[in-house]
């Protein structure tokens, strides 16, 4: 006797995302090519975007002496983290935070999730994406609008385009969660204080809320450019980061959130009870070895120093060799390990070819024989009809980069060049594909 199981449209309305099911194809295909004892990595690895680098030894011993803490915690975060967190934050952020205001979740991943949920009202995203927001709305049933960025304005939130639009949500009474991403993801774009301040006051106009993952803001490649949006727009901002990013702890599953200053107290017992509803507390001993990661420590001040100066070599020299090619062009990263590439002006040469959108051009990147693993299309939230792809630029083994640098940092351009051609031979490959896959489209 069969059972018939009916699925939620809303779960069926969303699919794996793009990063992960292209990375782990590609991470299969290694695999195997090894196992055939290859001497030639067949795929150029730009789409899963992972830091590279070791856990900083000292977070990895933590967590090691707390394993035997299994008891269950705080929904909201133990006390002593959000102390640590909100000390850290002080330190490098100079915002000085409470740990009443600050809430711990399993990555910052369910920490947005559960802004959505708590929020009311739509939600704008701004276009191109991070690949993580849509789906999350999609699969709550929210209602959203997409804010297209432009290149004229650096793929950035541009105040006008956002008044207009929130003029025109504004006559459906709704109130509105604005997603910024500082630096961002595909782009590498940083904000400066001066168009946060602009974005501001169309916010506090409509009494508008922001939603600001700042995940990358310590991977800053001039770490004292970054502002948090919790000094602009203190009383309407909820502000998102972890561990996964700059101290290359993804797998740790721990992110922190920022309550807005208005009805903080408020937010927080809804912010707990959702905790305590859904997963009842973060892991205990990882908590407990995340304060490490957060008190002050010498050796992750390092770590975030060396890596994010790799960072910026990497992404650099790989934008500005994406930009030699003709027919494409790539933004200049200013944080983080992903820089946004156009392929607009080829598109009568890609529609030749039977390209006709975004996503056909993936799938066309990725086919035989270039093997090119970007993210493009729907996953970045473009239009059809635009031809763009993020390209993570973390394809190389980061803890031989990481020693590499530390017995010997560059220190000319023409040093750098080397260190990634060494360091990162696979991207170098990629360059290589992405420049036969251009000149076949005539």
């Amino acid at each position: 006797m069969s059972v018939n199981i009916s699925i939620s449209p809303n779960v069926e309305s969303i699919v794996m995302p793009e990063n992960l099911r292209v990375g782990l194809m590609v991470a299969e295909q290694r695999k195997k090519c090894q196992g055939k004892g290859c001497t030639l990595d067949e795929y150029a690895g730009f789409a899963f975007g992972q830091s590279p680098f070791h856990v900083p030894p000292s977070l990895v011993s933590a967590l090691g002496k707390h394993a035997n803490k299994g008891h269950y915690s705080a929904a909201e975060g133990i006390v002593q983290l959000r102390e640590a967190i909100g000390g850290f934050y002080k330190r490098h952020f100079k915002l000085d935070v409470k740990p009443s205001r600050i809430v711990v979740g399993p990555g910052t991943k369910d920490l947005i999730f559960t802004v959505f949920s708590m929020i009311s009202g739509y939600v704008i995203i701004p276009s191109p994406s991070w690949i993580g927001y849509f789906p999350q709305l999609k699969l709550l049933g929210k209602h959203y609008h997409t804010l297209h960025t432009k290149p004229e304005d650096g793929f950035k939130v541009n105040p006008d385009d956002l008044n207009l639009l929130l003029s025109k949500l504004g006559l459906e009474k709704e109130q509105h969660l604005l997603i910024l991403n500082n630096p961002h993801n595909p782009t590498g774009a940083l904000y400066t204080k001066d168009e946060l301040t602009g974005i501001t006051k169309v916010l506090r106009k409509h009494d508008a809320l922001a939603l600001s993952d700042e995940i990358y803001g310590l991977t800053t490649y001039n770490v004292d450019d970054f502002i948090s949006m919790g000094h602009i727009y203190p009383e309407g901002t909820f502000i998102t980061n972890g561990l996964s990013k700059d101290r290359s702890s993804g797998g740790y599953r721990l992110g922190s959130c920022i309550l807005p200053e208005q009805d903080s107290d408020e937010l927080f017992i809804d912010f707990t009870k959702i905790a305590a509803t859904v997963y009842t507390n973060v892991s205990t001993p990882t908590q407990f070895a995340a304060i490490t990661a957060y008190e002050p420590n010498d050796e992750i001040d390092e770590y975030l120093s060396v890596t994010r100066n790799i960072h910026r070599i990497m992404g650099r020299f790989m934008s500005e060799e994406f930009n030699k090619i003709d027919g494409i062009s790539a933004t200049a990263p200013q944080g983080g390990f992903y820089f946004y590439v156009d392929f607009n002006s080829l598109g009568s040469n890609l529609k030749k070819k039977d390209v006709n959108t975004s996503n056909e051009l993936g799938q066309s990147l990725l086919g035989h024989p270039h093997h090119i693993a970007t993210v493009t299309g729907d996953a970045l939230m473009l239009n059809p009809d635009n031809f763009g792809a993020r390209i993570a630029f973390v394809d190389y083994d980061g803890k031989m980069a990481f020693d590499k640098y530390k017995k010997m940092p560059p220190e000319t351009e023409l040093d750098e060049a080397k260190f990634v051609k060494d360091a990162a031979p696979k991207m170098i490959m990629g360059i290589e594909k992405l420049k036969e896959y251009v000149s076949e489209l005539g």
